[in-house]
């Protein structure tokens, strides 16, 4: 479960993982465990894919389940697996080509909500202020 949990915090961040076992309290505690062992480190843990690739599948499947709060969640953590632009852009469509344009819409809308608070929270972590930059945040 240690290596699944690792990965978890990696991925989602330490704040996040941390406030899912709170939230669970004694009662959703095991399942939490679970959710560590089993989906970050039996799934996460293997070695095939990348972080990355498999950030892009996430996206495609809880994307297509509609699943919102998740797919913000896995959002997030495609752009901390260096998931650019235009390859977020490419599997939402590749999504709304094949489960609906509707669950294309609100991936692109969540998708884009997530990006603006990524790039605000990377503009603030900047050693530059932002009266000091060149303005070119590419």
């Amino acid at each position: 479960m240690q290596r699944g949990l690792r990965i978890r915090k990696a991925v989602v961040g330490e704040e996040y993982v941390a406030r899912a076992y709170d939230r669970a309290g004694d009662f959703g505690r095991e399942f939490q465990d679970l959710v560590s062992e089993y989906c970050w480190g039996a799934s996460w843990g293997r070695t095939a894919l990348s972080r990355r690739d498999k950030s892009l599948l996430n996206l495609a499947i809880i994307g297509t389940l509609g699943r919102s709060d998740e797919f913000r969640l896995h959002v997030a953590g495609a752009l901390r697996n260096g998931v650019s632009d235009e390859e977020l852009q490419d599997t939402l469509i590749h999504l709304a080509v094949y489960a609906g344009i509707p669950a294309g819409v609100e991936a692109f809308r969540i998708a884009g909500e997530v990006r603006a608070l990524h790039r605000q929270e990377s503009d603030t972590e900047s050693p530059t202020s932002s009266t000091e930059s060149t303005g070119d945040h590419s």
